[in-house]
This record gives C-alpha cells, structure tokens and sequence, in this order.
C-alpha cells in the first residue's frame, strides 16, 4: 500500500507550478538586484524591485509550463494569480521610476524567445538557459540606474562578470546532472572556463584586479574537478557547492565597483 503524506496530497489539490523546482534560479534572481543596489546606494525602491522581479519569475515560470502542457486548464490558476500580482507590482514600480519602460522592449524579446522554447518542450535547451542569464544580469544594470538620472559606470562591468559566471554555471550542472558523463558536454564546460580564466589574464596584464584571475581559476578547477568524482556529488551537495561559487562571486564583483 503506498501512502503520500499531507504536503504532497496538499500539491496535487492546488495544481502544478505554484512552487519551482529549479531551486538554483534563485541566486540567480537575487543576486544582480542585490549588486545593483549596493553600486547605486540601496533604496525603497529596490526592495520593491526584488520582489517585482521574483513574482515576476513566477509568473514567467508558471506560464511557461503552461505552455509546455499544451495549455491544460490545470495549469492556469498560477499563471493567473502570480500574472495579477505583477501587473500590480509593475504598475507600481514603473509609477515610482517610469525610465524603466526603456528596458520593457528588451525583457519582451527575451521572454518572447523563452516562452518559443517553453511551447516547444525546448525550455531546458541551452538557448533558453543562455536567454535567462541575460535577462538575470541585465537586472544588475537595471538595479544600479533606478531612480537616478544615468546609470554608474561599474554597473556594467558588473554585469559582465556576473553574466561570465552564471552563463558558465549551465554546462558545469549540467555535467553534473542532465547531462553527466556526456564527455561533450564536459568539454564545453571546461573549454568555457578555459576561456575565462584567459580573459582574467588578459585583464590583469593590462592593469586589471588579480582578484579575477584567483576567481577564473577556482571555476576553472570545479568544472575540471567535480564532475570527475566519484560517487556523483548530490544534488544537495551541488546546490551548496553553487551557494559558496555565487557567494564568492558576489564578493569579487563588490570589490570591482
């Protein structure tokens, strides 16, 4: 006889969608706003930024598996509950700083890419992975130039680097977990963060931080490293092995700015 327990017999009665399952997308959220706010000196607005931004991936979420199910009904009552909630969130936000609305094209196109890739089954494909690291960077710049007339200089840079990593993290869990022990895969991962470290020489060379260059070789050495132990590392183990990375990131692109 099989028994299910409160919490999933209470998941099946709401419907699908209302909680992600990508739990590594939240760094990913919140960092670039939080950077953002520390480059451009953190206000009330940024708090309602943050949370704008995260219902807004809800949303975003929600709808994107309710195009890869075809449009079931079952699908809708998250994507109607956390679309309200962001129209009024947005309304709001837009309504205390309205230069926002020149980024309203860009985050259009992008969603627009994601959302092809949803309705296709094609929302693990690397080019939604790579489509939602931009938008997720972006928010650094975006973060940095509310409510102030021109955006800092170190907002994009910062952007940058965190965009570098990030966009790095995708074939990196991937050999760790969709795609383990594919050596294709493990090459692009490792030729990737090859790169990197040689662009942080570059830097260096040319005056640039050391700082970059300790960082580069750290992820150069995890995606050769990790994926080569054995047994496998758990997802829980990679989920905090990414917590540390993204910290110690975060800190590297604070120093810059």
């Amino acid at each position: 006889m099989v028994t299910t327990s409160p919490a999933s017999t209470a998941s099946r009665r709401r419907g699908p969608g209302w909680v992600p399952r990508e739990h590594g997308a939240w760094a990913m959220l919140v960092v670039p706003v939080v950077v953002g706010a520390v480059i451009a000196g953190a206000t009330w607005r940024h708090a309602l930024l943050l949370i704008t931004w995260l219902v807004a991936y809800l949303a975003f979420h929600t709808t994107g598996l309710w195009l890869k199910a075809s449009r079931r009904p079952r699908y809708l009552p998250p994507v109607r509950a956390y679309g309200v909630s962001v129209v009024v969130l947005g309304t709001a936000l837009v309504a205390s700083d309205p230069a926002l609305l020149r980024w309203a094209p860009v985050y259009l196109g992008l969603l627009a890419v994601s959302w092809w890739c949803s309705a296709r089954r094609a929302d693990r494909s690397w080019l939604n992975d790579a489509v939602t690291v931009v938008a997720a960077s972006l928010m650094t710049v975006v973060s940095a130039g509310l409510g102030i007339p021109t955006t800092p200089a170190g907002a994009w840079p910062a952007a940058a680097v965190l965009g570098a990593y990030f966009l790095g993290t995708v074939p990196y869990v991937k050999t760790l977990i969709r795609e383990r022990g594919r050596r294709s895969v493990l090459i692009v991962s490792v030729g990737y963060h090859s790169a990197l470290l040689a662009a942080a020489v570059a830097i260096a060379l040319l005056g640039g931080p050391l700082s970059l260059v300790v960082l580069a070789a750290g992820l150069l050495a995890r995606a050769v490293l990790v994926p080569r132990r054995r047994p496998w590392p758990s997802a829980k183990a990679i989920g905090l092995g990414e917590i540390a990375a993204t910290a110690a990131v975060t800190v590297v692109v604070l120093t810059l700015v």
